[in-house]
């Protein structure tokens, strides 16, 4: 009885020094949430407003995007290696290379966002390579070539973001991202349907609304953080004189394997939408719908993901590795807690939630509409399952950012979800009845090996560390 009292105790002691820390992680990770969901919610008002013209149009938006989620991925896997480097800087009280970095960091991005612009516009002509509806590629191909033009804005805020975020500075990204979502849903009103002096446009408006509104986004983070005192240092003194190779060789060959990680994960489900495409339109539009709301919930997964980054970032700064763990696994911990609440909601909620996104009142789609929804709330019972897998990995991935290990997980990323769960996918989703179902078990084996070797990767790591400095 003792020994169970006792057991009892250590284990209320563990998880106290790992709650105690939930504060300090929800202080700064929920301004990124909140911006994160902002941002997402550009996307979500694209799918509603572009779903009640009907089926069609959403699966045009749906493959226009899954171009764009390709590109987006690389520009904002690429900047994440501006956080920890800003987070370590910080910790050492080094304003310089909090300077250089940032400075480095937002040309790189500039770059980069120029070039992934040119590459989804070469990449257009696949559309019709992947068996996709002719109705939806004629629809998406202009969608595209707007969208991708605003790749350029995106990825030059996030070279701002970043860099705030690396600083702790995280309510900045919020601030700009809310403004932004009050142009997008005016100017996508107005370009969609028709407004005063705007003309109505259709899929083509919603692509315009998009452009502008990721302008101005970048417009307000630059006038937030210029006009902060505590940041005016880190925006004076550019020259093209000052930049150093040294600075840009270890953004890139952090940047580069980042960049990768997310690109594995993000054309993982890039080619869920491509299958559930090919199996018919039904099916790819059901696949949006579930994929709109999963990656509305990831967006709390992402947040404290760059709490990670930060906090480890921090703590690898000052070399203090035994805290270090256990601030990372509070994280981890937190969570697991968040994942498991979602998940429940979209068990309970599956059949309503897929009504949100069409127009049930219009009586010449309603066939359509209600294979839609059919097929989408089987995918979200699925979509339950993943939360947890989900979280955990992009998360731990945070962590080993934090500690500017990029490597090995770039590998682990890539077998997990092209050697495990690609393969699943189309197994499952083609060649048996589960179809777009059979598509979603394979994202989330994909996902859950994904998380488990990452953990591990995570686990030898931090132990290897704290043995060498003890």
């Amino acid at each position: 009885m003792l020994k169970a009292i006792f057991a009892t105790q250590k284990i209320a002691v563990n998880l106290q020094q790992y709650t105690r820390e939930f504060s300090d992680n929800i202080k700064l990770a929920y301004p990124v949430v909140l911006g994160m969901l902002g941002h997402t919610l550009i996307g979500i008002v694209d799918n509603i407003m572009v779903g009640n013209l009907g089926p069609t149009e959403l699966a045009a938006v749906s493959l226009g995007n899954s171009f764009i989620f390709i590109g987006m991925s690389l520009g904002i896997g690429f900047s994440t290696a501006i956080t920890p480097l800003i987070a370590e800087a910080d910790a050492e009280n080094n304003t310089d290379k909090i300077r250089a970095t940032f400075h480095h960091g937002l040309i790189l991005c500039t770059v980069l966002g120029l070039l992934l612009f040119g590459m989804i516009e070469l990449a257009k002509p696949l559309m019709r390579l992947m068996h996709q509806p002719e109705a939806v590629v004629t629809l998406a191909s202009p969608y595209i070539d707007w969208v991708a033009f605003s790749l350029i804005p995106v990825i030059v805020y996030q070279g701002y973001k970043q860099f705030a975020d690396g600083l702790s500075l995280t309510k900045y990204s919020m601030y700009a991202i809310f403004l932004t979502n009050v142009v997008h849903v005016f100017f996508n009103y107005a370009l969609i349907y028709g407004f005063w002096i705007f003309p109505k446009m259709g899929v083509v408006g919603a692509a315009l609304g998009t452009v502008i509104s990721r302008v101005m986004m970048v417009v307000f983070m630059h006038v937030l953080l210029q006009y902060n005192r505590q940041l005016k240092t880190y925006f004076s003194g550019f020259s093209w004189r000052n930049l150093q190779q040294s600075v840009l060789r270890k953004i890139v060959s952090l940047g580069l394997p980042s960049a990768m990680q997310m690109l594995f994960e993000v054309t993982l489900f890039t080619a869920a939408i491509w299958l559930s495409g090919s199996i018919g339109k039904t099916s790819q539009a059901a696949n949006q719908i579930a994929l709109t709301l999963a990656t509305t919930t990831f967006m709390f997964a992402m947040g404290l993901n760059v709490t990670a980054m930060i906090r480890v970032g921090n703590q690898k700064g000052l070399g203090d590795y035994k805290n270090l763990i256990v601030v990372a696994r509070s994280i981890f911990l937190l969570t697991i807690i968040l994942e498991t609440i979602f998940a429940s909601l979209f068990l309970l909620l599956h059949n309503f939630l897929p009504h949100l996104f069409l127009n049930m009142d219009e009586a010449t789609q309603a066939l359509d509409n209600a294979e839609v929804i059919a097929i989408a709330a089987k995918l979200l019972i699925v979509a339950a399952f993943f939360q947890i897998s989900d979280g955990m990995q992009v998360v731990v991935l945070g962590a080993l950012r934090g500690l500017q290990d990029v490597k090995v997980p770039m590998y682990i990323t890539f077998v997990a979800y092209w050697v495990v769960g690609f393969p699943i996918s189309i197994y499952l989703g083609i060649y048996t009845e589960l179809k777009a179902t059979g598509i979603w078990i394979g994202l989330l084996a994909g996902l859950t090996v994904a998380a488990l070797f990452l953990y591990l990767r995570f686990d030898k790591l931090t132990r290897m560390l704290r043995e060498q400095n003890s």
